[in-house]
């Protein structure tokens, strides 16, 4: 149901990317997607939540301190298409190792998990670490394969997706070569902002724009924790029903960066195959990561011959 797609042979699209220019608010949208001559009321531009949705159930494990959803890719998919249907603002988070050391050092990170409707496992020594727990996690979920799952999946919903974040051009070239390989996919709009922090009207615009997109699905790219961080301040006022941080799947597909290859990947050393591809960003992220997971595989360790009854610095006692 799932294939597994390559994003290092990903073609040029063959047709164009289809982006609003104008930021005026929509007075109709037609149903693009129905069999019959009839179509369904325009939906109107959302603006701030004012009510809290109603909370979906959830199946956690805790690694690390946060607690990740135990779905494979397909059930992520429908978890995030019933998150959708609910049309009430939320966001999910792909958390990785990095994640997981933000989670501990960050109160503003904590916050964020906390709030989180969806928890996703995007790292396999976290999938590894559940494996010690009764309550596995089933597989790492990659946020840059489920952008592409997730856009198969709004093309044949007609759902509209909102591309925020990477470098000049990079979100309308992923955005294309994504509307190319899933024809039908409704492409809300594109943005890339400048590096730079957005004066308070340059903010609101940027929020008005993509509201009055009628934007389904948020996908932001603006690295971490910088991506959750801004979710978490605006998907409230945003009113979209599901923003997700996504990384450097922007770059993955529209050709800027390399994905490891498949064998990387299987055996978690894609961090590896990264790291030695821009190793002055990377190394130092990669360094403290390295320690980060020595400490809390340590803790786990003091944690577990606790429960044995022995002294954690003396296990034959």
């Amino acid at each position: 149901m799932y294939p597994t797609l390559d994003t290092n042979v990903l073609t040029a699209p063959t047709v164009p990317v289809v982006v609003p220019k104008s930021t005026t608010k929509r007075a109709t949208r037609p149903n693009q997607h129905s069999d019959t001559a009839s179509s369904k009321p325009a939906r109107k531009a959302r603006g701030p939540a004012t009510a809290v949705a109603p909370v979906l159930p959830r199946d956690t494990v805790e690694i690390w301190d946060v607690p990740f959803d135990r779905l494979d890719m397909p059930q992520s998919i429908e978890a995030i298409d019933r998150l959708i249907a609910r049309r009430e603002p939320s966001y999910v988070i792909t958390a990785n190792l990095n994640y997981c050391m933000l989670n501990g050092q960050d109160a503003h990170v904590r916050e964020i998990t906390n709030d989180a409707d969806l928890i996703l496992a995007d790292g396999q020594p976290i999938v590894l670490r559940s494996q010690l727990k009764t309550n596995p996690l089933p597989e790492r979920v990659a946020g840059s394969e489920m952008i592409m799952h997730l856009c198969q999946r709004a093309a044949k919903k007609g759902h509209r997706v909102f591309f925020l974040g990477g470098a000049e051009g990079v979100a309308e070239t992923c955005a294309a070569r994504l509307q190319a390989m899933y024809p039908g996919l409704q492409i809300a709009g594109t943005e890339c902002p400048p590096f730079r922090e957005l004066s308070a009207e340059e903010h609101e615009a940027q929020l008005q724009r993509i509201r009055d997109a009628n934007t389904d699905l948020l996908f932001v790219a603006f690295g971490q924790p910088k991506g959750e961080k801004w979710i978490h301040a605006n998907y409230r006022q945003l009113g979209v029903p599901v923003s997700i941080q996504l990384g450097a799947s922007f770059d993955f597909i529209a050709g800027t960066a390399t994905r490891a290859p498949e064998i990387y990947q299987r055996f978690g050393f894609e961090w590896a195959y990264r790291m030695f591809s821009d190793p002055r960003r990377l190394v130092p992220r990669y360094a403290g990561n390295a320690w980060f997971l020595s400490k809390a595989l340590i803790r786990d360790w003091k944690d577990q011959v606790a429960r044995w009854g022995m002294s954690p610095d003396n296990p034959t006692a």
